[in-house]
């Protein structure tokens, strides 16, 4: 948000998000309408003024978490978890199963837990999106389409439901299109500057 807001009144950007990167970008969007030119959804969440509560219930419904997850008590076991740590095997069968190995062996090297928010309310407050701000910003979805994190119902359901001005289609592409298409990536960001910037 910082670097959204340092920018000068007649600087515009382009903003990308990617996965859980997505809610970022729309409160950059709804915040700073006027200094965001696109937004660009890489397989991420992409919410709208409509479509707020998907997240929970489509992920439970594809089975997303089952299995691969390790919650974290940081408040005590009577109390919600604080975190969620992913284990390797969520890594290689949902996100990275389509990347290059020594990228698995990497972010499996790096895994970290992830913080949970569990005051709903709260998120759904500060993630209120309008027409006017978050509604006026030109966005982009790129799909990846064998992404088994934000599986490809999952991407087409929010674009339907919250319709960008473009959707880009990345085939052959896990969760973790950086690494398993990132010249065609990359050829994607070029064109939408081209035409967005």
């Amino acid at each position: 948000m910082d670097f959204v807001e340092s920018l000068q009144p007649k600087e515009r950007a382009i903003l990308v998000g990617h996965s859980m990167g997505g809610l970022g970008l729309s409160i950059a969007m709804e915040k700073f309408p006027n200094k965001v030119s696109a937004a660009v959804f890489v397989t991420a969440h992409m919410p709208g003024p409509h479509l707020r509560d998907y997240n929970k219930r489509e992920y439970t419904k594809s089975g997303f978490f089952y299995g691969f997850r390790i919650y974290i008590y940081d408040q005590g076991p009577n109390n919600p978890p604080t975190a969620v740590k992913f284990g390797p095997n969520m890594l290689a069968s949902k996100l990275y199963q389509l990347s290059p190995p020594k990228d698995l062996a990497l972010a499996i090297s790096l895994l970290r837990p992830y913080p949970i928010f569990n005051d709903e309310e709260l998120v759904l407050e500060q993630t209120k999106l309008s027409k006017g701000k978050y509604g006026s910003v030109r966005r982009v979805f790129i799909i990846c389409d064998q992404d088994h994190a934000i599986d490809e119902g999952l991407q087409r359901y929010m674009i339907e439901q919250n319709p960008p001005n473009e959707v880009k289609v990345i085939n052959g592409t896990d969760h973790m299109v950086m690494f398993t298409r990132p010249l065609k990536l990359f050829s994607f960001l070029g064109e939408i500057a081209e035409k967005y910037y």
